[in-house]
């Protein structure tokens, strides 16, 4: 028998995934796939763990190690989603038909942009993102509508393009007829400095997360926004906003857009980490009503059924309808995953800029 490929990850045709790491020298390894309880790898006498899942459906799978107690991502893997306190979080490909919207198809392409600024609100440099449509000529006279994506925790700037596709699935639905052609501007989502050192400092301490959101809107709403519609042709105006996120971004969404429903009209929100609230909605969203009604043209919330975050959903859902909003809810099957947003993205986009559902 010849060695064993140190190839990783594997997909056989079936979708089945095996992938493998080079420690000879730990005692344990486990695999974690995002949304799945963790797996022992077994080791075979080279010292090459290994694991094959079952038959999956064609999408994109992310996935880690647990090396002795400590993460690893796959280095044998160059396909992965940046985070933002370091290292990457591996990304596993079963491919699938071209009618799935992150499935890279022959359409015209967009680009994706990315700039770095100073930011005033949060005292350091901040870098974000922008998608620009296929034919988007920056010397012509067309304006677009621009979405607004923000990312969760754990994440960077360019986790929507890493892990979310977000380029590929724009130019599916904008080559098909699905959506409009719209700008869509990722920022870096957290609202206070040094996040790679000072993450789970701040997100494990409520209220001075909490606090820090005004930070967030600060710099989306006085310096991201403005800079965006001075260098793009981004029309400036509220019914050509929109704002959503997933998980910690998906709370930011509401939480900003509620409070700026002068420069946003759609409003998204995937698996809101609404636990954010802590201190109530009431607090949170005060002066909201069914008054916002008549400014918004598009609430959208959507959740998992098996997302740990499904009951403050629910939990915010009926609050909304307690206020009198009206807004669409998506229950899927699902958890925490970008499995799950990458469909609430593909089904979000084409209702934006168009008319509310």
């Amino acid at each position: 028998m010849g060695e064993e490929p140190l190839g990783s990850p594997e997909v056989a045709a079936d979708g089945r995934i095996t992938v493998r790491l080079v420690a000879p020298e730990a005692e344990r390894a486990l695999v974690v796939f995002a949304g799945e309880q963790p797996v022992a790898m077994t080791r075979n006498v080279a010292g090459i763990w290994n694991h094959t899942t079952a038959p999956l459906p064609p999408d994109l799978y992310s996935y880690f190690f647990v090396v002795d107690g400590l993460p690893r991502s796959d280095a044998l893997n160059p396909l992965g989603k940046p985070l933002v306190t370091g290292g990457v979080e591996s990304l596993a490909h079963v491919p699938g038909p071209a009618s799935l919207s992150w499935e890279v198809d022959d359409v015209p392409r967009g680009e994706v942009h990315r700039h770095v600024y100073a930011s005033a609100a949060i005292g350091e440099e901040r870098e974000y993102f922008v998608y620009t449509p296929p034919g988007y000529d920056p010397a012509g006279e067309r304006g677009y509508p621009a979405l607004y994506l923000l990312h969760g925790v754990g994440d960077d700037a360019s986790a929507w393009r890493a892990a979310g596709r977000v380029d590929v699935i724009m130019d599916n639905l904008i080559a098909r007829g699905e959506a409009e052609a719209m700008l869509v501007v990722m920022p870096l989502g957290y609202g206070f400095d040094r996040p790679a050192e000072r993450l789970w400092q701040v997100v494990n301490n409520m209220p001075e997360h909490l606090r820090t959101q005004d930070l967030m809107a600060e710099a989306l709403i006085e310096e991201i926004l403005p800079r965006v519609e001075a260098e793009y042709r981004a029309i400036p105006d509220r019914e050509s906003r929109a704002i959503a996120g997933l998980s910690m971004g998906g709370s930011q969404a509401l939480y900003i857009g509620f409070h700026s429903l002068d420069r946003f009209a759609w409003i998204g929100s995937f698996s809101g980490a609404l636990m954010m609230f802590y201190q109530g909605y009431d607090e949170a969203f005060a002066g909201v009503d069914a008054s916002a009604n008549e400014r918004l043209r598009l609430l959208w919330l959507s959740c998992g059924e098996e997302d740990f975050v499904i009951a403050v959903n629910r939990g915010y859902r009926d609050w909304l309808e307690s206020k009198g909003l009206r807004f669409v809810w998506r229950e899927t099957a699902g958890g925490h995953t970008w499995r799950v947003w990458r469909r609430n993205l593909t089904e979000l986009a084409p209702l934006l800029f168009r008319g509310a559902e």
